[in-house]
């Protein structure tokens, strides 16, 4: 599959700014677009093309930080480039998640270092998105009852702990257990722990992805992940044999 050429989008109600930012991505191979408006950007937004926003504070039909709020749930890193040189604003934008603020006049090699440090950010965060995607979509492949025995597994109990705790047979749960493994495509039980941890780390990635899937897999769990529920937690599930 060809990967889609990294794509930076200007956004500024400043005519000065796209005219004079586009020649010096486009020197540097880069496709540029130039829009005036927040919701001219949000009609073609390009959910699969590696990306960069260079956003003003100002556009014509909203604020930058507006704009910046609707794409928190997105990859597109955001660099801020305008007129406004107020120190406020520039912690406001840090502190929402910007990777830069410029402020005009500047050298037009703090844009490009800037630009190249967001695709690289973009294409990670892309690639790890697409990881846990992968891992998800595994785990749904799980059998309910195989859901109920992940958790436990990945907690470090032993199979008749784990037996004691679902009131089946140690047996059963080794049965499960090796069903796990093989549906997650965990090549040990390190790498097991390291799915499950990385699920509930990653749990709610994406704007509608809803929450608590991965840290609510057992129902009377505390709000964290299962497989770091203390001993003491545990034991009040009546899972304590052997604990000590």
């Amino acid at each position: 599959m060809k990967t889609p050429r990294p794509l930076v989008s200007i956004l500024s109600s400043d005519p000065w700014i796209g005219s004079h930012v586009q020649p010096i991505l486009a020197a540097q191979g880069l496709d540029v677009l130039d829009f005036r408006t927040g919701s001219a950007y949000l009609a073609q937004l390009q959910p699969d093309a590696s990306t960069c926003l260079i956003l003003d504070v100002t556009l014509a039909d909203m604020s930058g930080f507006e704009l910046q709020r609707r794409l928190a749930g997105t990859c597109a890193p955001v660099i801020f480039v305008t007129r406004q040189a107020k120190v406020a604003l520039s912690v406001r934008a840090i502190k929402a998640g910007a990777l830069d603020f410029l402020t005009i006049p500047f050298e037009p090699e703090l844009l490009l270092h800037a630009v190249r440090a967001a695709i690289d950010l973009d294409r990670s965060t892309r690639a790890q998105r697409e990881r846990v995607r992968d891992l998800r979509e595994r785990y749904q492949r799980l059998t309910p009852r195989e859901r109920e025995v992940l958790p436990l597994v990945v907690s470090g109990l032993l199979n008749k702990q784990v037996a004691s705790a679902l009131g089946i047979s140690e047996v059963t749960v080794e049965i499960h257990r090796g069903r796990v493994m093989q549906k997650m495509g965990a090549g040990s039980f390190a790498d097991l722990v390291r799915m499950a941890d990385r699920l509930a780390e990653h749990e709610g990635m994406g704007e509608n992805r809803p929450r608590g899937e991965f840290t609510w897999l057992l129902p009377a769990a505390p709000r964290q992940p299962p497989w770091r529920m203390d001993r003491s937690l545990l034991a009040r599930r009546g899972v304590g044999e052997g604990l000590r």
